[in-house]
């Protein structure tokens, strides 16, 4: 095959695989598995992707690659990907369909999916363009879930007798603040390092978000002092370049006990089943826009590449005004 592939050898998962094993326990066929670790060390490389989203990029690869395994009985190769059909892929989605994954999950991975082989054409490994011709499943329109900021401000309050006793309170408190105060995806908070910290002195945070863009970010003073308060509780050291929120054992911080924080509280604090941890940043964005900001400055403050993006807050403020003026009006 005259291809010109840089398969990513230099990701450590994929050194050394045998032939019919792959990236991350993929059961591929040996070519299928090279062109796998390359494609994912080009966008961790080139693209700048956390490992989140390569992680959901793997695991969509091999939703596909598990489909056709079951129904051609060998590990996928090379070969089957060049010769998948339309057809193939709509059985695909359909099967997916029926395990109960919604329209924007099949959209997510039929993009992925799509990404693959383009990069396969691009390398000049194989071309096929089958999948170009599916249309991504319709999404509904959905509008972000801010909470009232009554309730945002109840969340990153917290219990203060708590939060001055309780190391893990004081952390999980510090987070909340970070996301409320200051707009971070929880990924760009828990990947702060000790000397990153914004504590008391520091107003200004470099954030690297996605696909590895900076952006400064304000730090509120009550944020840093909850930091502040949090690095003094932390019964472990924490190293200048290892992470600034640690879990119980001592290791980097879950974004799982996060959101299970945040759980206790919608059932101590009777919140909405969306008070979540990503609520808590389309608060900051939904108030910052209903106190006057302009759209351009909240969608460099949030680091969305478009301002399309970052226009749907607008629907949110829109509604309210709506609610309001029904609630008030003379007519009434």
């Amino acid at each position: 095959m005259a291809s010109r592939l840089a398969f990513a050898t230099d990701r450590a998962h994929a050194q050394d695989a045998p032939p019919g094993t792959a990236v991350g326990g993929l059961d591929f066929g040996g070519d299928l598995a090279e062109a796998a670790a390359g494609w994912l060390g080009h966008l961790e490389r080139e693209r700048g992707y956390s490992g989140a989203t390569l992680a959901a990029y793997e695991r969509d690869l091999r939703q596909l690659t598990d489909f056709l395994a079951a129904h051609r009985g060998h590990a996928p190769c090379l070969g089957d990907f060049a010769a998948l059909d339309v057809r193939t892929v709509r059985a695909f989605l359909a099967a997916r369909r029926k395990q109960g994954v919604v329209s924007r999950s099949l959209a997510r991975t039929l993009s992925a999916l799509r990404t693959f082989f383009a990069w396969l054409e691009a390398e000049r490994a194989i071309r096929n363009r089958s999948i170009r011709r599916v249309a991504l499943p319709k999404t509904p329109h959905s509008v972000p879930k801010p909470l009232t900021v009554q309730h945002a401000r109840e969340v990153v309050a917290g219990d203060t007798m708590a939060t001055e006793l309780d190391w893990i309170a004081a952390r999980d408190c510090a987070v909340m603040l970070l996301l409320y105060g200051s707009g971070l995806r929880i990924s760009e908070a828990l990947s702060l390092t000790a000397s990153e910290a914004p504590v008391s002195g520091r107003d200004v945070v470099t954030i690297r978000g996605k696909g590895g863009k900076e952006r400064m970010v304000p730090v509120l003073p009550v944020t840093q002092r909850a930091i502040d308060r949090y690095i003094a509780l932390c019964p472990y050291p924490l190293a200048s370049d290892g992470p600034l929120f640690l879990g119980a054992k001592g290791g980097p911080l879950s974004p799982r006990l996060i959101q299970l924080a945040m759980q206790r509280m919608r059932d101590e604090m009777s919140l909405p089943l969306t008070a979540t941890p990503h609520a808590l940043r389309h608060s900051f964005a939904t108030h910052l826009l209903a106190s006057g900001a302009d759209l351009r400055q909240i969608q460099e403050l949030l680091g969305h590449a478009s301002l399309s993006t970052t226009q749907v807050y607008t629907e949110v403020d829109r509604d309210r005004l709506l609610a309001v003026y029904d609630a008030a009006h003379p007519r009434r």
